[in-house]
């Protein structure tokens, strides 16, 4: 059952597996990421390399290189373990792998080690990882607006989320937070971002560190007439987050967001309410008409017989 549960998460999620696999930023990361098994299994160019192997194939790998791959991918099974969405556990894969591969290169030739590092620092800093361009129902704020949209209805619920655009995490909960706003927003329910990684002072003044040491990132923030009033994930005294899984359950249970927008939906109800009664005039009922009929017949035939 253990080994069930995943396979079929995997084979549930697999067409947005081949859509993201197909970008050109994972389809770059894939090719880095088998690079040291691409030369040490391709006949003509590791019938030239350095092995430790007894027999002395060259094209296999040696115990060394088994043992490093071992402990790598233990690491990326205990790394998963706490990974949310498929995102994360695909990037937790390709980023492991790039680390396996500078060991393994270094090792064999300390000029194919730096010749590859290279490779990963360009890629780095020229290549960034896809954001989420799926349906959502949230407002961007900047320094200048996050306060007036805050404090212009004291009805209206607040889910901020406060994120940096570099950061892995919030980039995999980009697809979860969107979700969210399409179940739950409403008129007296609303859901908000604004990047702190742009807008430093929005940081300081709601005390959300950009810091990647911090694990701040992402914060979410509950504001009720403008005011805070809880946030995930807490924060300890030194400044470090307490640790807290950002999943949709949690996301649910810990902002009580079903009790939220039930409530909610109720303001949504006395605005539409207003909304027909200004653009609808009062239905005026049959009796009403024959009542205004003879009322203005009378003086009529009053005017008549005095003729």
């Amino acid at each position: 059952m253990a080994l069930l549960t995943p396979l079929v998460a995997f084979l549930y999620h697999l067409p947005q597996v081949y859509k993201w696999l197909l970008k050109p930023y994972y389809v770059a990361s894939l090719f880095m990421s088998i690079a040291f098994l691409a030369v040490r299994k391709t006949p003509g160019i590791c019938d030239h390399l350095a092995t430790q192997r007894e027999d002395g194939n060259s094209c296999d790998f040696d115990w060394r290189e088994v043992e490093i791959l071992m402990f790598l991918s233990a690491i990326v099974m205990m790394k998963n373990r706490r990974a949310i969405t498929v995102e994360q556990h695909v990037g937790n894969i390709i980023l492991f792998s790039k680390v396996a591969n500078v060991i393994l290169f270094f090792r064999l030739d300390i000029r194919m080690g730096l010749l590859y590092l290279t490779l990963c620092i360009v890629f780095l800093m020229t290549c960034k990882p896809p954001l989420y361009m799926g349906p959502e129902y949230i407002k961007y704020f900047s320094d200048k607006t996050i306060d007036d949209e805050l404090d212009r209805d004291s009805r209206v619920t607040w889910i901020v989320e406060f994120f940096a655009n570099w950061s892995p995490e919030c980039q995999s909960f980009a697809s979860v937070y969107a979700d969210l706003s399409l179940k739950y927003n409403c008129a007296g329910l609303k859901f908000g971002k604004v990047d702190i990684g742009r807008y430093g002072e929005v940081s300081k003044r709601y005390k959300v560190s950009a810091s990647p040491l911090s694990k701040q990132l992402p914060s979410l923030v509950l504001f009720q007439g403008g005011k805070e009033v809880m946030r995930r994930p807490q924060v300890d005294k030194k400044g470090r987050a307490v640790s807290w899984s950002f999943t949709e359950e949690n996301i649910i249970r810990e902002f009580n967001l079903n009790e939220l927008y039930q409530k909610s939906k109720k303001l949504n109800k006395t605005k539409g309410d207003k909304i027909s009664q200004s653009q609808f005039p009062p239905v005026i009922e049959e009796e009403e008409l024959e009542q205004q009929g003879a009322d203005a017949q009378g003086p009529e035939s009053e005017s008549k017989k005095d003729k």
